[in-house]
């Protein structure tokens, strides 16, 4: 398809062309690959060019800018909701480190009740121990005294024994 001057003030011959756009079909030509059927250069005048592209812009260009914002705002959406995620995650830890303190306060009750217990425990048995003491002790003063005094009658039977066995008497002489 060959386009010559479309517009009326555009150059309208091949030697009228500005370089860039020789450059262009040069371009054009080496990336087409090679075929039996013979390739047409298309020619188009810079202005054909600008308006053109100036006509593509204009009817892309706001759409591509709205879904740029649009993009933005959904980053930043994004970004926010990462935010809050991030905070709830770390309440939710909060949460289950409150569990883990609440489950240890329990845990530490309950072995301080069994301290309890076993404290009076141990004061119940140093009070018997005590006691028992006591008793032994007076048990043993009683063994003593009841010692001493079997001991002191079989010395008094011992005694009266003595006393009574007969004595010879003793000769006078008269």
């Amino acid at each position: 398809m060959e386009v010559e001057g479309m517009e009326e003030d555009g150059p309208s011959s091949q030697s009228e062309l500005p370089q860039s756009e020789d450059l262009q079909s040069e371009q054009l030509e080496s990336q087409q690959p090679e075929s039996s059927a013979p390739v047409e250069n298309v020619y188009v005048d810079k202005k054909t060019v600008d308006k053109l592209t100036e006509g593509l812009l204009s009817h892309y260009l706001p759409d591509l800018q709205n879904s740029k914002r649009a993009l933005q705002e959904l980053t930043q959406n994004q970004l926010i909701l990462l935010d809050t995620l991030d905070q709830e995650v770390t309440k939710f830890r909060e949460c289950n480190t409150l569990v883990d303190l609440n489950s240890l306060f329990t845990e530490a009750k309950v072995y301080h009740n069994k301290l309890v217990n076993i404290r009076k425990e141990m004061i119940m048995l140093h009070e018997k121990t005590t006691k028992l003491k006591k008793r032994a002790l007076k048990l043993q003063q009683q063994k003593q005294k009841e010692a001493l005094e079997k001991e002191q009658q079989r010395e008094k039977e011992q005694e009266r024994e003595r006393q009574l066995i007969a004595k010879p008497a003793k000769r006078t002489s008269t």
